[in-house]
């Protein structure tokens, strides 16, 4: 009798299949719109307003 499973999955072994061609446009195409996604999403962030954002009290010096 052969053994015709298939061998276990890896992860050496999918980076192995991104690799290939067909599979590695899909990757960096995913890769790309993934960093475009990821740096809209933070450009659409309003920054946290904190009670001491602003200057400091300017104070005449004392002699």
């Amino acid at each position: 009798m052969t053994d015709n499973s298939p061998p276990p999955r890896t992860f050496k072994g999918l980076i192995r299949w991104a690799m290939t061609p067909p599979q590695a446009w899909g990757v960096y195409l995913l890769a790309v719109l993934l960093v475009w996604l990821v740096s809209f999403y933070a450009g659409t962030l309003k920054p946290k307003k904190t009670p001491e954002a602003g200057p400091p009290p300017v104070t005449a010096p004392k002699s």
